[in-house]
């Protein structure tokens, strides 16, 4: 089993989804903290309806989203700030049991974490990934 990961910035839904069908993900699980999006097809009602048709998912995941202060920081050219703003979020009571139900899901069928940065590296879905302890696969779709 592996964890995938994916970033929607520069892409397009219909990339998305070709790349989640070839690479055989069963669920796409949402880690922003506000699934919402100004970019057509990637808020949550949209993503969910998309996914849906092409036999997919979804799964929002609020409480793995990186707190306001941490996507602040994340704007402002901190990532640093941003990854210790995440971990102490993480040691929380609501975010350690979703990471439970993720772990727990990413174990039974292909999963993938979606967040908005296109380089994982720059994204919290990297440390979620991390702390699932399966193997990772970070996904970039075209456009």
């Amino acid at each position: 089993m592996t964890v995938f990961t994916v970033g929607y910035e520069g892409t397009t839904p219909d990339a998305l989804m070709s790349v989640l069908k070839a690479s055989g993900v069963r669920v796409l699980v949402d880690v922003r903290a506000l699934a919402n999006s100004r970019r057509p097809g990637f808020a949550k009602t949209a993503l969910s309806t998309s996914l849906e048709h092409a036999g997919i998912g979804y799964l929002h995941l609020r409480a793995l989203g990186t707190p306001a202060e941490g996507r602040a920081a994340v704007r402002a050219g901190r990532p640093a700030e941003m990854r210790r703003i995440f971990a102490k979020h993480m040691a929380g009571t609501e975010a350690q049991a979703a990471l439970a139900n993720l772990s727990d899901l990413a174990r039974q069928q292909p999963v993938c974490l979606l967040c908005l940065e296109a380089d994982p590296m720059q994204c919290h879905r990297t440390l979620v990934a991390e702390a699932v302890g399966l193997p990772i696969t970070h996904l970039r779709p075209g456009v």
